[in-house]
């Protein structure tokens, strides 16, 4: 019998390709478009939020692939912890139909969460840290 499964391509896990898709993720979820005439970015998390029940799951599932960013980069408990924590608190703001949405436009966990991993990046794998939103990679 020959496998007839279609091969998935591994993600990198260099710590600066893992940078990138973490601030891409954060990107879409909370500075997706600029609402005009205020002047503030609202990304998908918020949107999903106008979605009853359903819509601040999803979210809340997309900002777990965070955490699991972070696991996968050996962050500690208390770290994914807190993470979670953040995630836990924008599901059940999100939860409280239609209203729900406003708490959420400024209680951004996902950049939260991009902090925590920024943080542990720039500490333990400082090849990858950024100047200015530029990547810096030293010269061997």
């Amino acid at each position: 019998m020959t496998d007839r499964r279609i091969p998935v391509p591994s993600l990198p896990t260099d710590p600066a390709a893992v940078r990138k898709r973490v601030e891409a993720l954060e990107h879409v979820l909370e500075r997706m478009i600029v609402i005009p005439g205020i002047n503030k970015p609202v990304g998908l998390d918020v949107i999903l939020d106008f979605i009853p029940g359903f819509g601040p799951t999803v979210a809340a599932a997309l900002g777990g692939y965070l955490a699991w960013e972070a696991r996968n980069l050996g962050m500690s408990k208390w770290q994914i912890g807190k993470m979670a924590g953040n995630i836990g608190v924008d599901w059940v703001l999100g939860l409280i139909p239609f209203v729900g949405a406003v708490p959420d436009f400024f209680f951004r966990s996902n950049t939260r969460n991009m902090r925590i991993i920024k943080r542990h990046l720039d500490k333990h794998h400082p090849a990858g840290a950024t100047v200015e939103g530029q990547v810096t990679i030293p010269r061997s």
